[in-house]
């Protein structure tokens, strides 16, 4: 994955994840492809930024019928990011 643009997909804004704002760690979903390092530049490059740590999780799309056929949704991945002391994400309100 070299095109640090794709990388970040979007912010995940859910009550689980807003509850770990409180730790200092932000939601988001990533392109599959995506690896810790290309997210940590992303950051820098885009939210100014130092990520401590990315542990990321890949979530395997559900299997959906629709009538008679059966289909299956696409896989995500989510990126869990502690930031360093201090940093905050503007996406969420906090400047």
């Amino acid at each position: 994955m070299t095109n640090i643009t794709n990388v970040l997909i979007r912010p995940l804004m859910t009550e689980k994840a807003s509850q770990r704002e409180a730790e200092n760690i932000y939601v988001f979903m990533v392109d599959l492809k995506a690896s810790k390092t290309n997210i940590k530049h992303a950051l820098k490059k885009y939210y100014e930024v130092e990520a401590v740590s990315i542990n990321t999780s890949v979530l395997k799309g559900k299997q959906k019928r629709h009538g008679r056929f059966i289909g299956k949704r696409k896989d995500q991945k989510k990126a869990y990011i502690k930031l360093a002391e201090g940093q905050t994400l503007p996406i969420w309100g906090a400047q």
